[in-house]
């Protein structure tokens, strides 16, 4: 029995080795600028984020297709490389935030965006990028810096072409017609927040507090002015004014409870409420103004507060959508040019690589 037991585990061993030896196989070499390989593993990782997003199995083309679309990649970050070209992290992370902040409507740092994914979803971070893109924060953020290196080398080589990229104003108003709909006002409200974190001493952080919201009663000091002054090294608090729709999301977004944002839309403009306590902070909230839902016209501002019109919103989103297609199609070209029997060399082909690609 036990000389049984004993073959089994030595073929379940070797199993599992030749498993992981079919992974770190290498499929290509990109060797424009340096050697790169890519792995079965790689490619296998990279197909499993396309799966997750597309919500279904690729198939061999589609395996295949990334591939290519990996190998094309490294080409242009190593073209890009071989030109000078790069991104510093702090670039990366800056360009990271922005995304996030874009997703939840308001400005945040990369430790409050955290702490509002823990507090709103009982996730971390991690897990949250996960979910929304196959990959974790480090990968993502490595990911994009490729993404942002490619981009500007593109941008470098087809900038005069770029430039002639724009939407047509008959592009324009068609896209206005066909989504009319889509341009509207929510009930929103401007709301004006000062937050001072309770630290180690809440009641001088309560303390402080009273003083900012008495002077900003009585005319002391505007909203304006104090948040400028927030703004100053250590003043100890944080002051910002900001325009959200009337929904439970952006009530969370802000900290507040849906309860809260309704009874304070149920004032009148200029009201103030007392001081009021979270587990972190002690708050107060001033609303300066009401926006009621409406439809919009093509040209109505987008946003209270702005002067971006929908007719410029679409332009720009329209602009945005041209060049990035013509970028695309450029990499494409460039991509193709580079492929060469000189810069890639690829370890597996016809059935030897449609084997290996038929993983389950």
């Amino acid at each position: 029995m036990k000389k049984i037991v004993l073959a089994l585990m030595i073929l379940f061993a070797t199993t599992a080795m030749a498993f992981a030896q079919s992974d770190l196989q290498v499929l290509a070499v990109v060797k424009l600028n340096k050697n790169e390989s890519i792995t079965l593993k790689q490619l296998k990782t990279q197909c499993s984020n396309y799966e997750k997003q597309l919500g279904k199995p690729l198939s061999l083309d589609g395996r295949k297709d990334v591939l290519n679309k990996i190998i094309s990649d490294r080409l242009l970050i190593q073209a890009a490389a071989k030109d000078g070209i790069s991104i510093p992290d702090s670039y990366v992370d800056q360009v990271f935030m922005q995304q996030m902040s874009q997703s939840i409507g308001r400005n945040v740092t990369e430790k409050e965006f955290a702490e509002l994914i823990q507090k709103t979803q009982n996730k971390s971070i991690d897990q949250f990028m996960v979910e929304q893109t196959g990959m974790n924060t480090s990968e993502f953020k490595t990911y994009l810096k490729n993404l942002l290196i490619v981009q500007q080398y593109v941008i470098q080589k087809n900038q005069s072409g770029l430039q002639n990229v724009a939407a047509s104003d008959d592009e324009i108003r068609l896209y206005y017609e066909n989504n009319k709909s889509s341009f509207v006002w929510s009930d929103m409200l401007k709301l004006f927040i000062v937050i001072v974190p309770k630290g180690k001493d809440p009641d001088a952080a309560k303390l402080k507090l009273n003083g900012l919201l008495n002077s900003y009663k009585d005319k002391k000091l505007t909203a304006e002015q104090i948040i400028v002054q927030s703004q100053a090294s250590g003043s100890g608090y944080q002051a910002s004014t900001g325009v959200i729709p009337k929904t439970e999301i952006y009530a969370n977004s802000i900290g507040m409870t849906y309860q809260n944002l309704l009874f304070v839309a149920s004032q009148k403009e200029g009201f103030v409420s007392d001081i009021e306590e979270t587990s972190n902070d002690y708050r107060f909230i001033a609303l300066l103004k009401k926006y009621d839902a409406k439809m919009l016209g093509i040209s109505d501002i987008v946003q209270p507060d702005t002067t971006v019109t929908v007719y410029d919103y679409i332009r720009s989103a329209l602009s945005q959508q041209k060049q990035q297609e013509y970028l695309g199609g450029k990499a494409a070209e460039m991509a193709a040019a580079l492929n060469t029997s000189d810069n890639v060399e690829m370890k597996k082909t016809g059935s030897a690589l449609d084997k290996l690609m038929s993983w389950e």
